[in-house]
């Protein structure tokens, strides 16, 4: 049989194999040395399961927990493993995965809302055998018709639903066993791969607690998250009212024409909360002289848009809102600190002169004026505000950056000067049952937006740094969220088919010729499922206009 050459990134070498080898076969020809078990490959930048054959000259890398994608496929295969474990206790019962919490999942079964922890080992058991058996988890691609009656005859309306809304001639569907789902990226081979897992109660629910990436072998059953779990659970419980829980029943309303009522409802309800957070600000400020806003949340969660939303709704209190960014005090681009692969690190404490920040706040508290810095991104150097700024009797400064919620980044403040906010894109709507859409991804699409159109930045480059600034905030954002006196979900249900045309294109510039263009084909891929929504009707003081532009403020 004919012979092709593979080249292996992972051990900088080749070998010549078999046409129609497998992934995993390679892997064990190679000596692969991993700590963790291999889940995926890159080959020729696209992301691949590990039974995937070679037919041609390739050039691959082989991945583990340790590593963003390797992890998702961890994830996708531990709530495989869950519904299979769930559909066989509780047969009948609608199993949902609700959303992503610390380093798990929260989830529920459909009529059980008093899951005791007897009831959370028989599962984790049932699951353990499932693991123990090593089902071989296989993906196959048959006529959407054919995929549909399965789902239909299965109960699964709501991936029936997705593929009736985003048509196509031919879908996969997954099985492990007597199981079949469909998952939005790879899976692992077996249900083997899935050997560490917890579970908990919580809730009405329970707590599915895997591995962290950065500590593989062990999970964390206690947390302290109730704050951000009850921002997520408002808001899906606000989705589901609304009809619109999944992508599948959101393509169905845009397809119906009720797209414009849906992007007015969801402004209304960012707008009642901002209003919300403004009165907590004003009792906080004449209870106990707060004066200093503090909003961070990780990149692309909207920071300036809510700071800047929120000092409207202060003004209309009496108050004097004065707006910073905490971006603005970043240290000159030749003084910018860089990670461990030589990059700049704006994500570091370090890259903010906190020196100059904290001279300028015990300034402005003690009511004398300052001038205020403003960095300039493309051209990585400070400018200075022609006008200084000076607090009076009635001022609050509202200050955003991804380090405000530290108590290292403003020692000279005192804690009772400050009112704490919280805010990231918690994803509300979920592709289907057990198929959430990471929080990040989110982000990150909003992000390649707007660095495309103001900060000069293709979408290679924001992918390049894109998990230099995920390693960022789980260091210097994620830890101090639950120090914030509220939170807010700057998600809108509807904004990814707002966001699909903008991005698309962007995406599609990175050359098949470096890693991050498995990333830009993965998201192509992820918005084909969402029927397109114009812009017009959303208001300029959207969050949303931001990142595709369009806003009333000025940034």
């Amino acid at each position: 049989m004919e012979k092709i050459k593979v080249v292996c990134e992972n051990t900088a070498s080749h070998i010549e194999v078999e046409m129609g080898t497998s992934l995993s076969e390679l892997c064990e020809q190679l000596g692969i040395k991993s700590q963790y078990p291999i889940l995926a490959a890159y080959v020729n930048n696209r992301i691949k399961e590990l039974h995937y054959l070679i037919y041609a000259p390739v050039t691959i890398r082989f991945v583990d927990i340790t590593h963003f994608v390797g992890y998702r496929v961890y994830q996708r295969t531990a709530s495989f493993v869950a519904q299979k474990a769930v559909r066989k206790l509780y047969p009948g019962r609608d199993f949902h995965i609700r959303h992503s919490l610390a380093d798990g999942f929260y989830c529920e079964i459909e009529g059980e809302s008093e899951l005791t922890q007897a009831d959370c080992d028989r599962i984790a058991a049932e699951m353990k055998q499932i693991v123990d058996a090593n089902y071989p988890i296989t993906r196959s691609r048959k006529l959407t018709s054919d995929v549909l009656r399965i789902y239909e005859q299965e109960g699964y309306t709501d991936k029936a639903e997705l593929l009736t809304t985003r048509p196509r001639l031919y879908s996969d569907i997954c099985r492990m066993d007597d199981v079949v789902g469909y998952f939005y990226g790879p899976l692992a081979p077996s249900s083997g791969y899935v050997t560490l897992f917890a579970l908990v109660p919580y809730y009405n629910g329970f707590y599915l607690a895997l591995p962290q990436r950065s500590r593989p072998d062990s999970v964390q059953t206690n947390f302290n998250r109730d704050k951000m779990f009850d921002v997520f659970h408002e808001y899906q419980e606000w989705v589901r009212i609304m009809g619109v829980p999944t992508v599948g029943s959101l393509n169905k309303k845009i397809l119906a024409g009720d797209a414009s009522e849906m992007i007015k409802i969801a402004e209304a309800f960012h707008e009642k909360k901002i209003s919300q957070i403004a009165d907590a600000i004003y009792e906080a400020n004449t209870t106990r002289g707060a004066r200093f806003i503090m909003i961070s949340g990780p990149s692309s969660s909207g920071k300036t848009t809510t700071a800047k939303r929120l000092g409207v709704h202060l003004h209309l209190l009496g108050l004097n809102p004065v707006l910073i960014s905490l971006d603005d005090y970043f240290v000159e681009r030749d003084k910018t600190p860089r990670d461990e692969n030589g990059e700049y690190d704006y994500e570091a404490l370090e890259a903010i002169d906190l020196e100059q920040l904290n001279a300028h706040l015990r300034l402005l508290a003690a009511g004398e004026s300052v001038e205020i810095p403003r960095y300039d991104f493309i051209t990585g150097k400070r400018q200075w505000h022609e006008n200084p700024l000076q607090l009076d009797e009635r001022s609050v400064l509202i200050m955003e950056g991804i380090h405000a919620l530290n108590p290292n980044l403003t020692p000279s403040i005192s804690e009772d000067m400050k009112f704490k906010i919280y805010i990231s894109c918690f994803t509300s709507v979920a592709m289907d049952n057990l198929s959430r859409i990471p929080t990040s991804d989110n982000r990150m699409l909003r992000r390649i937006t707007r660095d495309y159109a103001t900060r000069g930045n293709n979408a290679l480059a924001t992918l390049a740094r894109w998990g230099s600034v995920r390693r960022g905030e789980e260091k210097h954002i994620f830890p101090y969220q639950e120090n914030a006196d509220v939170m807010l979900n700057t998600s809108l249900f509807y904004e990814l088919a707002v966001i699909r045309p903008f991005v698309e294109p962007i995406l599609r510039e990175v050359p098949d010729t470096v890693p991050e263009y498995a990333e830009a084909v993965r998201m192509l891929k992820f918005l084909d499922n969402f029927v397109v929504i114009k812009p017009d009707e959303i208001p300029p003081t959207s969050i949303l206009r931001e990142f595709i532009g369009g806003s009333s403020f000025k940034y």
